[in-house]
């Protein structure tokens, strides 16, 4: 019988001598209370990331990245490990490790073969961590093969977050479709979407600018009863505001307040950026203005929008002033490669090319290393002054970097070759960009129609835009207006009518853009009459005339000597309080003058300043020469002077303009202390100059001065127009020094200047006025020798010269000489089978001299 011990803590049981059960019993079971259970294996610690980084003093570059290890052949389950214990390809590799071997292959080779030999892959834990390793890298097609075999692994569950980092690389790569998919597909696999997935697809229609997608994808978010957080809204607010829809991406931002989630800094932020892209800069300024009387500290990208912003006004002052604040050393904002890019921007813009590359060494010199847009925009500041030989050496040093020069960066080299003048190699960069694998894009075709239009290269233009089409680009207004811009330049009337009906047959409907680019093209060829028709199917189509395209028609008229049609379109411009620009102002100016209306030319020019608009040099040449007009020097010295308070650098057409003014005011004394100004602020002289001071010189008869001009002039004899040439031989002469004129006009043979009829005249007239017969009639024979037939009026002045002045004892000579003169010229021509000049027959005839003989 069993018996119980009640005051044993451990119950022991006995057995009675009877019993069939065995006495050799295992020894009793001990429970002890503070018994310690064995740990659970920590599976957290593989997955940390451990940073690693390498830096190479020499190169000057460093590298810093995360390895994860994962779980190892040690975390597997036992009957994983025992079956690729003795394998030998079966690897222990991190998940790290596994990665970079995936990426070293192509995404045509075994990719699952590399996969199938991981340990790891027996881990489930390790998935996640591997799909996160490989979409961080940007390969997408490595990237779906991993997941592809990842589904066919036996141990594989489907999870969220695996799915949210598949959706937000396809997003990053603008696959939204395959996004969509993956939306769904995780549905199927009853992975139920949370917030992260929703905001992930939300961003990836953003991306593609489909805004009105991600509002439905919102709706099914609150439908699917998943609460948004703050970067649902965030990413919604961007979708719509990076397609410029700011009104519909404030309307998001006030639900986002009315359902209790307050914006933070990348709220604020993303506001300013649908301001941006919706052009609203004033708005933007006046919202970072709102920001700072909240106590919201902007950041880097916020002064990044801002400057943006003020660049777009022309506010560059204040743009570049926050440049600076940003640079100073207690700033918490520091600028960052977008902020430089965005001031080489400025002042590529502003036409200061010195300060873009001063700011872009800048930029090298702080430690950042500039990306592919901050090469794209030096690049471009040089190709817009038509700086090839700059251009091209950025664009070698992009790929000396180990950058991949874009479509940008060859567009813009083209352009840079476009606007220098040389369209062979611009062809060239469009031929190398296609045979890197870029196709050229609508951008591409029309800087290389420019560099053949700006050139007179109608035909090459028209064949290239032709080859857009049959490259499957469709033109827009953009091509047509360039099109028409260089027919414009050409002066190919024709070509502009097949243009805008080519337009017309491709159903592109003109915008103010192109109708300005067609009249200001028919104005360059003297269609008049066919811009303003133009102008009336303008008006007719509902399509408003802004500032360019007045400014065209009235600048046109005044060139065209269309004076009265030039104030018509002024009182038009006027009637749809259109603001007047400063070529308008300048045109209205000078169609006042030529019409001798000097009083209205001073009252446009007052109302001019009165309505803010600050006149430069143009506007005050203009008023330059309407003074000249009215022989009122005194006004035009003020007006000189004027400019010059007004720090408006006077140039040599305004110069000019005053000389004029003095010399016909009788000041030519002023005209030399012009000149003096002139030189001291290094000013070229012009023929104009030139002009005015030889006859400021003459009028004074400052001989010496003309000397000084004549050394002055001398090194640009090959370009000064013979005219002035001509005016400096007549002074010399009529001031009855012979022979500085004769030594001033070998000086101009030699020089290469090709001297006319009128230079011989007035050699002769003052050879003959001193009673140099001798050397008259040698530059009779000069005048032969250089193909200009001498006047029967030049033979009969030295006829009559020796009958009246030179005496009997010379008049035979003379003529004598005339005849021998003659005779020489017309055998000489006559043994070249040539035939003499009319004059020369003619005056051997009229005193019995000619011979048949002679006659070829």
């Amino acid at each position: 019988m069993a018996t119980v011990q009640h005051h044993s803590p451990l119950i022991k049981l006995t057995h009675s001598p009877d019993s069939t059960h065995s006495n050799s019993l295992k020894p009793p079971l001990k429970i002890h209370s503070n018994a310690k259970r064995k740990p659970k294996p920590d599976h957290s610690s593989p997955f940390k990331g451990r940073r690693s980084g390498f830096v190479d003093y020499d190169k000057g570059q460093h590298e810093v990245s995360t390895q994860v290890s994962g779980l190892r052949k040690s975390d597997i389950p036992r009957r994983h490990r025992l079956a690729v214990e003795d394998n030998r390809f079966q690897k222990d590799w991190s998940v790290s490790e596994v990665v970079e071997r995936v990426l070293e292959l192509k995404h045509y080779e075994d990719v699952e073969g590399v996969l199938n030999r991981w340990v790891g892959r027996f881990a489930r834990k390790n998935f996640p961590f591997l799909i996160k390793e490989i979409t961080q890298r940007g390969a997408i097609n490595h990237s779906n093969q991993v997941f592809n075999w990842m589904k066919n692994q036996k141990n594989y569950c489907a999870r969220n977050d695996i799915y949210n980092m598949m959706i937000r690389l396809h997003a990053r790569h603008n696959q939204i479709d395959k996004a969509r998919g993956l939306f769904f597909e995780m549905q199927k696999w009853r992975c139920k979407p949370d917030a992260e997935t929703y905001n992930a697809l939300i961003s990836a229609h953003g991306r593609a600018g489909q805004w009105r997608w991600a509002m439905n994808i919102f709706d099914d978010m609150l439908r699917a009863a998943v609460a948004p957080s703050r970067s649902t809204y965030n990413n919604l607010i961007n979708a719509c505001g990076s397609t410029g829809n700011w009104r519909e991406a404030l309307k998001v931002c006030k639900k986002m307040t009315e359902n209790g989630v307050g914006p933070d800094l990348v709220t604020h932020n993303i506001v300013l950026s649908a301001y941006k892209n919706g052009a609203q800069y004033p708005k933007a300024l006046s919202y970072f203005e709102l920001m700072k009387g909240t106590n919201i500290r902007p950041d880097t990208t916020t002064n990044n929008i801002v400057i943006y912003c003020l660049v777009k006004l022309g506010h560059y002052d204040k743009a570049i002033d926050l440049f600076h604040s940003m640079r100073e050393k207690r700033s918490e904002c520091l600028p960052d490669i977008v902020t430089f890019t965005s001031i080489i921007h400025l002042y590529s813009v502003n036409g200061q090319i010195e300060n873009c590359k001063g700011v872009f060494n800048t930029m090298l010199a702080e430690g950042l290393k500039p990306n592919i847009v901050s090469y794209n925009a030096l690049m471009a500041a040089y190709a817009s002054h038509g700086m090839s030989k700059e251009a091209l050496s950025v664009f070698n040093e992009i790929k000396k970097n180990g950058l991949c020069p874009d479509i940008v960066s060859y567009t813009s080299l083209l352009n840079a070759y476009g606007r220098s003048q040389q369209p062979v190699k611009a062809r060239e960069v469009f031929n190398m960009m296609r045979i890197n694998n870029l196709k050229p894009n609508l951008v591409s075709y029309s800087a290389l129609i420019d560099a053949y239009g700006s050139n007179g290269l109608l035909a090459e233009a028209v064949e290239v835009f032709r080859e857009m089409e049959q490259d499957g680009i469709e033109p827009n207004i953009v091509s047509i207006c360039t099109l028409l811009a260089v027919c414009g330049r050409c002066g190919r009337k024709v070509n502009i009518d097949a243009v805008l009906l080519a337009a017309e047959m491709r159903d592109i409907k003109l915008n103010t853009v192109a109708y300005n680019s067609a009249i200001g093209s028919y104005m360059n060829v003297g269609e008049y009459e066919k811009a303003i028709a133009l102008y009336k199917c303008m008006k007719k189509r509902k399509v408003m005339p802004d500032s360019v395209t007045y400014t065209v028609l009235i600048s046109s008229c005044c060139r065209l000597s269309r004076y009265s049609e030039a104030l018509g379109f002024l009182d038009e411009m006027m009637d749809l309080k259109i603001p007047l620009t400063n070529q308008v102002y300048s045109s209205v100016i000078s169609a006042y003058s030529k019409q001798g209306l000097i009083a209205e030319a001073e009252s446009m020019f007052n109302m001019m300043k009165m309505s803010g608009c600050s006149p430069d040099i143009i506007t005050y040449t203009a008023m330059l020469h309407a003074y000249n007009t009215a022989e009122d020097w005194e006004k035009a010295c003020a007006l000189f002077l004027e400019m010059e308070t007004n720090n408006i650098e006077p140039d040599s057409i305004a110069c000019s303009a005053l000389m004029r003014a003095f010399n016909k005011g009788g000041q030519p004394s002023k005209v030399l202390l012009v000149a003096e100004f002139m030189r001291e602020k290094d000013i070229t002289f012009s023929d104009s100059i030139f002009f005015e001071m030889v006859l400021a010189c003459s009028l004074l008869r400052d001989w010496k001065t003309t000397i000084d001009l004549i050394k002055q002039m001398e090194p640009s004899f090959h370009v000064v127009s013979i005219g002035l040439l001509n005016q400096l031989l007549h002074l010399l002469g009529k001031s009855g020094r012979i022979e500085s004129m004769m030594k001033l006009f070998f000086k101009i043979v030699s020089s290469g200047a090709e001297a006319n009829f009128n230079t011989y005249s007035i050699l002769l007239k003052n050879l003959l006025a001193a009673g140099n017969w001798r050397k008259y009639i040698e530059v009779l024979q000069w005048m032969e020798d250089a193909g200009i037939q001498p006047s029967y009026g030049m033979f009969r002045d030295i006829v009559s010269f020796a009958q009246t002045r030179g005496g009997a004892e010379y008049a035979a000579i003379i003529q004598e000489r005339i005849e021998m003169n003659l005779f020489k010229i017309a055998e000489t021509k006559a043994a070249a089978g040539l035939k003499a000049s009319a004059t020369c027959i003619n005056f051997l005839m009229h005193y019995g001299f000619y011979s048949d003989s002679l006659q070829i």
